[in-house]
């Protein structure tokens, strides 16, 4: 069941909440584990800029694994004490060193084990942050180029999941791992010690143990991804009701929403059976194989035991370290379906973080002249979006801007309007022609330095969760309160914020969702005010609008533009009647371009999409 979403969509682009879900979803079904453990490679780094907490966490793990294996060897006195050619002057002032030593040893091992416990889970909840950090920060700096390609779902999809599933791996598997490694290699080079002849038995059975593992393992895994892409849909199936939950409840459909849903949990469950079915077989087929290994070679050492060829301490000792070795190995082949998981997640995050843009600064960036003076053009340039080479947004368009002039930018959908300003603010760049700002080449100069002589407005402008002034301080952070203030007012925006509970400190909620929509606007050009920028941007800021707020929005647009070059795309002719110029565009081209009188004049397109707004009275 598909719903539409409540909120109007972007020419070209999917409404946000519904096909976030969506791609979400699609995004966790292509989870898969790696065999390319090489990937977790690029986690050193990370490893490496909190090398004492590696350290200490190293030296725990290894004093832990050195007391658990000599537990055994404690146990092996104390039984040689109790049966040796002592044994009958055994009393309990003799017994209690043996029972001290393996207090002792048990003591060590605990505070070991709680040492590395919690270095290593500091380590890889730092090493987590730190990831998160870096690959959000990288993810801001790539062009909407890389978004084409790369759904945002996603992309947010590595963010959240992937980076979950390392963080599964460094804090919980990756200890248990090494120290599972570490106590097979141990217990083993103490078994082949102890008795070479029974290490031997041992080695002979140990491919029957893990070939149950092998068997077994691949379903087990298997069915484990399918239960999380089941499970994955269902929560995408959710989102997308959710999102749309009003329209669900307009048109009666909460019952059908559920059903769905129902269905797909019932789904994820039937899978998880088959799941839980195959890894009870593998556990049965383990521990029968494992139990019957160990009592078969443990029969065979109180053989030897009684017939002399070993003591009864030994034969303990070996028996200790029989099944922590066993152990172990069935612990590292869980651990590494947790390894080859975390690898294809880290394979996913480090794709994300090898990703350059394709916008950035040149080395060295040519500094724009100063003071600003608010010139722009855009000379021969002929543009296609990734993607579609063969259908050019521009197609040798020029235009030159004079400092504080007003140009209107009409046109029917599709004419290019919306990329001449993606173009100005450096999202792309052109494959022909050249974009200036104040006579700089944008090619040559740094987009964060392009962008900071820049404001936008857009039809639906984005606003975030906090407060009504934390969004109008994101044009500028170091925005006094007098500055915000007069941005607000000049927005025609004081009114309706003065109106609210705790005025500008008020919490709009999420996407702002709390205020009108002609509210939303005029906070949005309050942003744009208090940047102070030179050049403003307008694309389609009241098409949205009801006539009320159309007209207090378009009087802060006018307010907005006094002293300021500003380009003004509207579909509504009403909008830019005042603008200085007029351009008219079709196909990517100038066609015309003049003042509304003239443009009338002539008879063109201009006049024939006048006549459609306007009628007769154009």
């Amino acid at each position: 069941m598909s719903h539409p979403a409540p909120e109007p969509q972007v020419e070209g682009r999917p409404t946000a909440g519904a096909a976030l879900a969506q791609q979400i979803t699609e995004a966790a079904g292509r989870r898969s584990k790696s065999r390319n453990v090489a990937a977790l490679g690029r986690l050193l780094p990370f490893i490496g800029a909190h090398r004492l907490d590696a350290g200490a966490a190293g030296v725990f793990l290894v004093i832990a694994t050195a007391s658990s294996l000599g537990l055994s060897g404690a146990v092996r006195m104390l039984v040689d004490h109790l049966t040796g050619a002592e044994a009958h002057h055994a009393n309990a002032a003799t017994v209690a060193p043996w029972f001290w030593l393996l207090g002792g040893v048990a003591t060590v091992m605990a505070v070991a084990s709680a040492g590395r416990y919690f270095f290593v889970t500091k380590l890889g909840e730092r090493i987590v942050a730190d990831l998160r950090k870096a690959t959000y920060a990288h993810i801001l700096t790539l062009d909407p180029a890389f978004f084409l390609l790369t759904t945002t779902g996603e992309v947010l999809s590595r963010l959240t999941t992937d980076i979950q599933i390392v963080e599964n791996l460094l804090t919980t598997s990756i200890s248990v791992s090494l120290r599972n490694a570490l106590t097979l290699i141990g217990a083993v080079g103490f078994m082949v010690v102890v008795s070479p002849r029974m290490t031997g038995l041992v080695l002979v059975i140990f491919p029957l143990v893990i070939a149950p593992m092998f068997l077994f393992g691949r379903r087990v895994r298997k069915l484990t991804a399918a239960t999380q892409d089941e499970f994955a849909r269902a929560v995408g199936t959710a989102g997308e009701t959710l999102d749309a939950l009003e329209i669900v409840q307009a048109f009666g459909r909460e019952a059908a929403g559920a059903a769905q849903f129902g269905a797909a949990v019932e789904t994820s469950f039937r899978t998880s059976l088959r799941r839980m079915g195959a890894r009870a077989m593998m556990t049965a087929a383990v521990i029968a194989l494992v139990f019957g290994g160990v009592v078969w070679i443990f029969w065979l050492g109180v053989a030897s035991a009684l017939a002399g060829h070993m003591t009864w301490g030994v034969l303990f000792q070996f028996a200790i370290l029989a099944v922590m070795a066993a152990g172990s190995v069935g612990a590292l082949g869980e651990s590494w379906g947790d390894v080859q998981k975390a690898a294809g997640a880290m394979e996913r995050v480090s794709e994300l973080l090898s990703a350059r843009p394709g916008i950035a600064a040149p080395v060295p960036p040519r500094p724009l002249p100063r003071p600003a003076r608010g010139e722009v053009a855009l000379e021969g340039v002929t543009f296609a979006y990734p993607g579609r080479p063969d259908l050019p947004a521009l197609n040798g368009f020029s235009l030159h801007v004079r400092p504080g002039e007003r140009v209107a930018l009409v046109g029917p959908s599709g004419a290019g309007k919306s990329t001449v300003l993606r173009l100005l603010l450096r999202f792309y760049d052109p494959q022909v022609g050249r974009v200036l700002v104040d006579g700089v080449d944008l090619r040559e100069a740094d987009p964060a330095e392009v962008r900071a002589r820049m404001a936008l407005v857009a039809q639906d402008s984005p606003l975030f969760s906090g407060s009504a002034l934390d969004n109008v301080r994101f044009g500028r952070q170091d925005a006094t309160l007098e500055e915000v203030q007069a941005a607000v007012r000049a927005a025609q925006a004081e009114t309706f914020l003065k109106a609210l509970p705790q005025g500008l400190d008020t919490p709009v909620g999420e996407r702002a969702r709390s205020l009108s929509g002609g509210q939303r606007q005029r906070l949005a050009i309050a942003r744009a005010l208090v940047r102070e920028a030179p050049i403003l941007l307008l694309d389609e800021a009241t098409s949205a609008l009801d006539a009320e707020n159309e007209r207090l929005v378009q009087k802060a647009i006018d307010e907005a533009m006094v002293g300021r070059t500003s380009l003004v795309i509207a579909h509504r002719l009403a909008t830019v009647l005042k603008a200085d110029r007029i351009v008219v565009m079709e196909d990517g081209r100038v066609v015309e371009e003049g003042s509304h009188a003239e443009l009338v004049g002539r008879k063109g397109l201009y006049a024939r999409l006048a006549a459609l707004q306007f009628g007769n009275a154009a």
